[in-house]
């Protein structure tokens, strides 16, 4: 009888091992992180828009990958969903895109909001784009911090919204301040 308990155990041992390695295992290749594509360079500067997020890049159904909503980054691109999201990626941190009456506007947290694009992306004597040269394997770059997101969209949002009827001149009517609820939260840009 003893050995059959001492035999009963081992091979419970032997099983409570072999399924601890498979889940150990299963949880290791879950933390790995996929060789998909977390940016997409976007004309004509070459900054990059983020592949990781589902409000910006939508999974297009006959490819089955994230496809970005915007086609370019230029003055005159219209954003579908806002607030938009760049990087350059010599920064340390992305840059908040957003609709105005005269064109496209970025938000800096260290600059606030100005009409696109910064200074670091157009030759300041032709004033033509310049493209970034982007460095080997850009497109697997990690995502945007959530914590960044977290902490500089609302302010991005806020600020959006406070300066956006100053973007008005006299040739063009005077704009109506967008709903904050039309605004996408840190959130909303992750998931």
């Amino acid at each position: 009888m003893y050995k059959k308990k001492k035999g009963l155990k081992n091979v419970l041992s032997v099983f409570l091992i072999v399924c601890a390695l498979f889940g150990f295992s299963s949880t290791v290749g879950a933390q790995v992180p996929t060789t998909s594509a977390n940016w997409a360079a976007m004309p004509p500067y070459n900054t990059l828009w983020p592949l990781w997020s589902s409000a910006l890049s939508p999974v297009n159904p006959a490819t089955g990958l994230p496809t970005p909503i915007v086609t370019n980054l230029s003055p005159s691109t219209v954003l579908p969903v806002q607030p938009g999201l760049t990087w350059h990626p010599s920064l340390g941190h992305p840059w908040m895109l957003y609709n105005t009456p005269l064109g496209l506007a970025y938000y800096d947290p260290y600059q606030g909001i100005h009409l696109w694009p910064p200074s670091i992306l157009e030759n300041s004597i032709t004033g033509l784009p310049i493209t970034i040269t982007l460095p080997a394997g850009y497109q697997y770059l990690p995502p945007t911090p959530a914590w960044w997101l977290l902490a500089n969209v609302p302010a991005a949002n806020w600020e959006y919204i406070t300066v956006y009827p100053s973007f008005s001149t006299s040739t063009l009517p005077a704009p109506v301040a967008p709903a904050l609820s039309s605004l996408l939260t840190p959130s909303a840009l992750l998931l």
